[in-house]
């Protein structure tokens, strides 16, 4: 049976895209009701990739920057695959059911990633396949999708410290520490059903606009948004959940321990929160200015529930933690616009295993 991807175009309010659900018409009660666990988010832009065979663990370990020699059935992680300069390519959140290797990853990036590793075989017992026409993947709290016949379930890490990682952000308390967050594989028939369900008024659903609301309030990164080409996990704190630092060799491990132990990442991950009277968000590369400078680029913005318009922004190491910044917006009518934009630190400018960090009280509109 195919999935479709408006499968939930019949639900009511809803705008499709090519990945499927945007929203239902209510982004901001979505948010709410996909963090109280109410609603379930159809993740039409997931790919799901599958890797079987006896050396498929042993095999990625020694492809990427995680540890999964000694990963145990039903227990998530994540991973990167890095280039030989260290800089992301791909990431992919990880559960091994004792016979496949569940990897979910950006649709952007599944058939690069699926390619790679189909060339990395070698002579080794592993089959990796891009199953996508089969599963899909849809997101939630634990709660929400334990109801789910799920093939396999992973479970957010973030914002923890895996065992071999290392965490930068130096907030107290962290602003993802209550994210709930796990992503069921499901086949197509339970797909299929819950979007009847939806269509029906029996489930809530959320579109992948209130998803990412969530995550960006929580500073989680990802590839398709984070990664540009030049990512270094340290700049935007992804060694807390997707790096091993005391693992064997992988590529781009060598850049990984030198900038860790030795140096500086060369920009750094801060969150925005945007002056809110223009009624515009900033599109992913718009330019963050300092003093008329620009300082780095938006990588993901949105307007949450609680916190208003708020970004992800990558800039220079060197930029001042303490001053005011500006985002560049447009509507395509016109030149484009300077906002402001007050940055809170999440990758302070001295990251790295001996910089002597401070815990800070996060600042919030929750407050």
């Amino acid at each position: 049976m195919a999935v479709t991807d408006d499968a939930f175009a019949r639900v009511s309010g809803a705008v499709v895209d090519a990945d499927g659900l945007l929203h239902v018409g209510d982004p901001l009660g979505e948010q709410r009701r996909l963090a109280a666990g109410v609603a379930l988010a159809p993740l039409g832009d997931r790919a799901v990739l599958i890797v079987s065979g006896e050396d498929r663990l042993s095999w990625l370990d020694s492809l990427t920057s995680q540890s999964l020699t000694g990963l145990r059935p039903g227990e998530s992680t994540e991973l990167l695959v890095l280039d030989p300069h260290g800089h992301v390519e791909h990431a992919a959140s990880v559960v091994d059911d004792g016979e496949r290797t569940w990897l979910m990853v950006d649709r952007s990036h599944a058939e690069a990633l699926r390619a790679w590793l189909v060339r990395m075989r070698f002579r080794l017992r592993v089959d990796p396949q891009d199953v996508s026409d089969r599963y899909r993947v849809v997101g939630g709290t634990r709660g929400a999708v334990a109801g789910l016949a799920a093939a396999a379930v992973w479970y957010d890490p973030w914002p923890g410290v895996i065992p071999g990682g290392w965490g930068y952000a130096a907030t107290d308390p962290h602003p993802g520490r209550e994210r709930d967050w796990a992503e069921a594989v499901v086949e197509a028939a339970e797909y299929e059903r819950v979007a009847d369900a939806a269509a029906r008024g029996a489930q809530a659903v959320a579109g992948r606009l209130a998803a990412e609301a969530l995550r960006i309030a929580a500073w989680r990164p990802r590839a398709a948004t984070e990664a540009d080409g030049r990512t270094l996990p340290h700049e935007v704190d992804w060694l807390r959940t997707a790096v091993h630092l005391d693992k064997g060799c992988y590529r781009g491990q060598e850049t990984v321990a030198k900038v860790h132990n030795l140096g500086h990442p060369p920009r750094r991950l801060v969150a925005l929160q945007l002056d809110g009277s223009e009624g515009m968000l900033p599109e992913p590369g718009a330019a963050v200015r300092h003093d008329g400078a620009e300082v780095g680029a938006v990588t993901a913005s949105a307007r949450h529930f609680e916190e208003g318009p708020i970004a992800l922004a990558l800039v220079k190491r060197t930029t001042p933690v303490d001053v005011p910044l500006t985002v560049e917006v447009g509507d395509g009518d016109g030149p484009p616009r300077e906002i402001a934009a007050a940055q809170e630190q999440i990758v302070p400018p001295d990251a790295g295993r001996t910089a002597s960090v401070p815990r800070m009280p996060r600042l919030s509109r929750r407050r």
